[in-house]
C-alpha cells in the first residue's frame, strides 16, 4: 500500500466542506439542502462515485468553484468522497444541513485553511485516512486573547452582545 499526501486546490481561499457518502444520490441531495438553506448561496459541488462508471458527479449554481470542486475531486479521487466550495455562505450555516442528508457518512473538515489529504491506495483503489487541516497551535491564548475571540464573534454575528 501507498499514502500519499494531496492538498487540496484553494487558491481564493474559499470555505470548503469535504466528506464522505454512499450513493449517486449524493449530488442532488446536498445541491437542494445548500440551496434551500441558504437562498443566495454559491456553490460547486463534487462527488466521486465508488462504483458503477466511477464517474465524478457534480452540481452547483457557480462554473467557477464547480471547476475548483470537480478538480480537486479529481485529485484526490477516493470513492464516495465529495466536495463543497462555499460563497455566501460559511460552513456553519449548512453543515447541520448536509449531516441530515441520508447519504452523508461523515464530515472530514470544513475550512478555509490550507489542508492536505492524506490517501492511502491499495490494489482495489484509493481511500482517505484523515486530513492535515491549516498548521499547529503555537501557543495557548492568554486573557487579552480570549477577550479578542469575544469581541470578534460578537462583531460577525455569531454571538450575542
Amino acid at each position: 500500500m501507498d499514502i500519499q499526501v494531496v492538498p487540496i486546490k484553494n487558491p481564493g481561499a474559499l470555505n470548503f466542506i469535504f466528506g464522505q457518502s454512499h450513493f449517486i444520490k449524493t449530488v442532488e441531495d446536498i445541491h437542494e439542502a445548500l440551496i434551500q438553506t441558504v437562498p443566495n448561496i454559491e456553490f460547486g459541488l463534487a462527488f466521486c462515485e465508488a462504483s458503477g462508471p466511477r464517474l465524478i458527479r457534480y452540481s452547483g449554481t457557480d462554473d467557477a468553484m464547480i471547476e475548483l470542486a470537480k478538480t480537486n475531486a479529481q485529485s484526490i479521487a477516493c470513492g464516495h468522497s465529495f466536495i463543497i466550495f462555499l460563497k455566501n455562505a460559511f460552513p456553519i450555516n449548512v453543515l447541520p444541513v448536509i449531516r441530515q442528508v441520508p447519504e452523508v457518512c461523515r464530515i472530514f473538515c470544513a475550512t478555509a485553511n490550507p489542508t492536505q489529504v492524506l490517501i492511502i491506495e491499495t490494489d482495489q483503489g484509493r481511500g482517505i485516512v484523515g486530513v492535515v487541516d491549516g498548521e499547529s497551535p503555537l501557543g495557548i491564548e492568554a486573557p487579552e486573547d480570549i477577550e479578542t475571540r469575544k469581541i470578534f464573534l460578537r462583531q460577525i454575528g455569531y454571538k450575542a452582545k
